[in-house]
């Protein structure tokens, strides 16, 4: 087992840490020029280098960085591009059209399926449902708090108006 004194060993790390930290270089003006015009016309892969040569520039001093990298840096990061870019002119009358028709579309159906329907069952007349009451006060249902009780007022099943008349 090899063993390292003390002072052999922080030469080992700071020798270490010494490669593993990367300066980089200064990315050139035509490189960064221009770059809210290019960006989305550049490549994804040229896109990502690009954005990952600004990253690791931007982990040095600020001061160190040039005034190209510091806008070109902050362009990519906030700009009006990807989900943060305009929208198109005329969206905001194209959504309204859409819904409208959606709407209309809806009004068809919902319409057009109750015209179609049946008439409403012989159970929901005012008539059928003052007898169900009578039904139930005569078979004692609900004798406390029901329609059986003593101190009971109003109809119980009663939610209709009177069928119409032929």
């Amino acid at each position: 087992m090899l063993r390292t004194t003390g002072t052999a060993a922080a030469a080992l790390r700071s020798s270490v840490r010494a490669t593993q930290t990367r300066r980089a270089h200064a990315i050139s003006n035509p490189t960064l020029a221009n770059i809210e015009k290019r960006w989305e016309a550049m490549p994804p892969q040229e896109q990502a280098d690009l954005w990952m040569a600004l990253r690791d520039r931007m982990k040095v001093d600020w001061t160190e960085m040039t005034l190209q990298e510091k806008k070109a840096a902050y362009w990519i990061a906030f700009g009006p591009h990807g989900p943060r870019s305009q929208t198109p002119p005329g969206e905001g009358k194209q959504v309204f059209w859409y819904t409208m028709g959606g709407l209309g579309v809806t009004a068809v159906l919902f319409f057009g399926i109750r015209a179609g329907a049946r008439g409403s069952p012989g159970t929901m007349t005012k008539e059928y449902q003052e007898a169900s009451d009578a039904y139930l006060k005569e078979n004692n249902v609900e004798p406390i708090t029901g329609i059986s009780a003593e101190d009971y007022k109003g109809g119980f099943m009663v939610q209709s108006k009177p069928a119409k008349k032929d």
